[in-house]
């Protein structure tokens, strides 16, 4: 099953127009301290262990630096609890950087 993923610029919009969604972090924690869009950060190798803190009743956006980690973190969660409600943003936190905010200094 393919994963559905979300562009940067309609994470934007989601987060301009306070729509009611999760975003989850799943770098490092020296790549969060350096640059973030927000959410809460759950790192990779805990997401199985942590997957009590994802939302069930609304989207998920999870994100990392390129898309990579985060579609492997939705995998993961898809097949391990069946959710449907989970978005990659595709780029990453590295897409957001060029297209939405330049000023962050990526790690």
């Amino acid at each position: 099953m393919a994963i559905k993923e979300i562009t940067v610029q309609e994470l934007k919009e989601k987060l301009d127009n306070k729509e009611d969604f999760q975003l989850i972090d799943v770098r490092e924690n020296f790549e969060v301290e350096s640059a973030s869009i927000a959410g809460l950060h759950i790192p990779l190798a805990n997401v199985l262990l942590e997957a009590d803190k994802v939302e069930r009743e609304k989207p998920v956006i999870i994100y990392c630096r390129s898309g990579r980690r985060s579609a492997a973190a939705i995998s993961q969660l898809e097949q391990q609890y069946g959710l449907k409600n989970l978005y990659n943003l595709k780029g990453g936190i590295l897409a957001w950087a060029q297209d939405i905010d330049p000023t962050l200094e990526i790690v």
